[in-house]
């Protein structure tokens, strides 16, 4: 799961929620001079090009305040499509049975990336049928999870 070093999630969540959306999950993703920061919104409605633009310019807003970036940085706003990462554990919860392919930080069972369907989770691990076997990874190891349609 991605760590959130700036706290960037104090700042935007109450942005995007605010303005009637969903905060999916985000990516920040720094470089040497530069940085890109995506930030995905989700809606029971589904999400609009206005939504997105609506949610950047706030964003934008709070972030030129707060200044939390320390580089120059390209802020993208979109919906979590349907082969959306997962971020979150309730969002592992809600796609139970589910086929995600899971990228991990350091190798599980001697593997770094597995194909299967969520079994369940608990506090700290993701339970993934993958062939059949039950392998159990803790979220900590998981570098990115997106579903497979």
């Amino acid at each position: 799961m991605q760590e959130d070093p700036l706290n960037l999630e104090a700042l935007i969540r109450p942005v995007v929620e605010g303005l009637g959306c969903t905060l999916w999950g985000i990516e920040y993703r720094p470089q040497k001079n530069s940085a890109l920061l995506r930030v995905f919104i989700d809606s029971e409605d589904g999400v609009s090009m206005d939504d997105c633009s609506r949610v950047s310019h706030q964003i934008s807003g709070v972030m030129d305040v707060e200044d939390p970036i320390p580089v120059a940085y390209t802020l993208e706003v979109s919906s979590p499509g349907l082969e959306r990462v997962l971020f979150y554990p309730e969002q592992y919860q809600q796609y139970i049975g589910q086929r995600v392919k899971v990228r991990l930080k350091w190798p599980v069972q001697d593997q770094r990336n597995y194909v299967g369907l969520i079994k369940g989770i608990t506090e700290d691990h993701l339970e993934l049928d993958h062939d059949g076997v039950t392998v159990e990874i803790p979220f900590e190891a998981i570098h990115r999870t997106r579903l497979k349609v």
